[in-house]
């Protein structure tokens, strides 16, 4: 079982945008002749994929409606996700912690304990920034300040399609 957890700051926006892109993602490997990965032998139930906060301002609210809107607009559905905070127990279970910016990161240090934050920093196990797997040193766009929510979505399928490339190989 591959786990992901992707991480924004509120859980409204860019994180859920992730966890439903990747979760379409690899339910189109079972589906499709035409894999986004070489290992054609795993299917959507190898992957456990869900998406967090590091704040707790959204907590309990759904997927903000332009984040909803294109999704939808792309026939992916993301009724019934709320928001949630990340946790330790979610570091402990998950292999992939995938924020969205370095203010994930920066706020990571509110939620794991000391010793295992500054280990991520100085020498990153499980997490990564999801535009670094593009192979791209910036932040995913963060449509909660711009309203560019198709710049998000573009940021957002890049990073995902190259990380499961990168996974599944």
């Amino acid at each position: 079982m591959i786990k992901i957890l992707f991480v924004c700051h509120g859980n409204i926006c860019r994180s859920p945008m992730a966890e439903f892109v990747m979760k379409k993602l690899v339910r189109d490997i079972s589906s499709s002749a035409k894999h986004v990965t070489t290992n054609s032998a795993l299917t959507a139930t190898d992957f456990e994929i869900a998406s967090a906060a590091t704040s707790t301002e959204e907590i309990g609210n759904p997927v903000y409606p332009p984040a909803r809107r294109m999704l939808a607009s792309h026939g992916i559905d993301s009724s019934g996700k709320t928001a949630r905070q990340m946790t330790v127990a979610d570091y402990n279970h998950y292999d992939y912690i995938v924020l969205m910016d370095q203010n994930n990161l920066r706020n990571l240090r509110w939620i794991l304990p000391r010793d295992i934050y500054e280990r991520e920093l100085a020498h990153p196990s499980k997490v990564s920034l999801l535009m670094d797997w593009a192979g791209k040193s910036r932040d995913v766009a963060d449509p909660w300040y711009t309203g560019d929510f198709e710049a998000t979505w573009r940021d957002v399928n890049e990073g995902c399609k190259a990380m499961l490339q990168s996974i599944c190989k």
